[in-house]
C-alpha cells in the first residue's frame, strides 16, 4: 500500500513518513525538499497540484507555520501555502481516504471552558494569520470529506517552532513567563503520527469517519513543570521567573521579551485543554509524553 505525505520534509511530516514506512508501507514525499525516506515527488503547494498517482493513502501535513504579526507581507505566501494549497491537495486526492493535519490555532481564544470539544467556534478570533488560514483550510477538508486532526503546540526530537525560541529565552539562569503557572494541553509528535495512521485504519480498525478530532497528550500538563522538564532535557539550568501578564505584553513590544508575539503570549498566558473524547471513540489512545521528550 503507498501512502503519500506531503510536507514529508518537515517536522511532522518526516515523523509521519518514518512511521509509516515502519509500517511496510510505501512512502512518496511530496514537498519542495525530498522527505527522510521513500521516493520524493517535487512540489510546490502555491503552484501545482500534487501528483498522487499510484497512491492509495494520503496525509497533508505540508504548511507554512510561521507566527506573522498582523499586515506582514508574508501572509499573502501563508495563505497560498496552507488554503490555496489545501485545495490543491483535495483536488488530486480525487476521493482518497485522506487525513488533513491542521491545529488547534483554528479555535476562537475566548473561551471559559474547561476542556474544548471539537464543537468551539473556528470562523472568528484568531491571533495570527497562522490560525486564520489553518481555519479556511480545514473548511474546505470537511467539506471534502476528509478526517481532520487538531494537535495543540506539537513538541518531539527536530522541532524547530515551539520549543527553541523558549528556550532561547532562558538566559543568565532566569526564564521570565507571563502570567502564573496554568494546566494546558501539548501533543508530542509521536502522538500525532500514532492519530494519522489510526485515522487511516491503519493501526486501527475501522478507519475514523470523516470530521474534526482534538489530538494530545493523555493529560494537560501544568506550563511551568512541562517548561523545566524540557530544561532538564536540554540541559538548562534555569529559573523560571513569572511576569505580570500585561507586564509581558509591555515588555514584548520592546526587546526585553524578543520573539514574544502575541500569539506566544496567548499560548503561555491562556489555559487550553482539548478534549479528547471524540478520538477516543474510534479507539485511539495517545502513549507518549513530556516523560518520553528527548531532544
Amino acid at each position: 500500500m503507498r501512502i503519500a505525505v506531503t510536507g514529508a520534509a518537515g517536522f511532522c511530516g518526516s515523523h509521519l513518513a518514518r512511521a509509516a514506512a515502519r509500517l511496510g508501507l510505501d512512502v512518496t514525499c511530496h514537498g519542495r525538499r525530498p522527505g527522510p525516506l521513500g521516493r520524493h515527488l517535487p512540489w510546490d503547494a502555491t503552484e501545482a497540484d500534487p501528483d498522487f498517482t499510484g497512491a492509495d493513502l494520503v496525509v497533508h501535513c505540508a504548511a507554512a507555520v510561521a507566527d506573522l504579526p498582523p499586515g506582514h507581507p508574508d501572509e499573502a505566501h501563508q495563505h497560498a501555502v496552507n488554503v490555496t494549497g489545501t485545495q490543491r491537495v483535495l483536488r488530486a486526492a480525487a476521493g482518497r481516504p485522506l487525513v488533513h493535519v491542521s491545529s488547534a490555532s483554528v479555535y476562537d481564544p475566548r473561551t471559559t471552558a474547561a476542556a474544548l470539544t471539537e464543537d468551539h467556534p473556528t470562523h472568528t478570533g484568531h491571533l495570527n494569520a497562522y490560525g486564520r488560514t489553518k481555519a479556511a483550510a480545514e473548511h474546505h477538508a470537511l467539506a471534502a470529506g476528509a478526517v481532520v486532526l487538531r494537535p495543540r503546540a506539537v513538541y518531539g526530537p527536530g522541532d524547530p517552532h515551539l520549543l527553541p525560541p523558549l528556550l532561547a529565552r532562558a538566559r543568565h539562569g532566569l526564564l521570565p513567563l507571563p502570567g502564573p503557572d496554568i494546566p494546558l494541553s501539548l501533543t508530542a509528535v509521536a502522538n500525532l503520527t500514532d492519530a494519522c495512521l489510526a485515522a487511516l485504519g491503519l493501526t486501527t480498525t475501522p478507519p475514523w469517519p470523516p470530521g474534526a478530532y482534538n489530538i494530545a497528550d493523555p493529560a494537560p500538563y501544568r506550563r511551568d513543570t512541562a517548561l523545566r522538564h524540557v530544561l532538564a532535557a536540554h540541559r538548562r539550568s534555569a529559573r523560571i521567573l513569572h511576569l505580570p501578564a500585561p507586564l509581558a505584553r509591555l515588555a514584548a513590544r520592546t526587546t526585553l521579551l524578543p520573539g514574544l508575539t502575541p500569539y506566544t503570549l496567548d499560548l503561555l498566558t491562556r489555559s487550553v485543554v482539548l478534549d479528547l473524547t471524540r478520538a477516543h471513540t474510534q479507539g485511539w489512545h495517545p502513549h507518549h509524553t513530556l516523560t518520553d521528550y528527548h531532544p
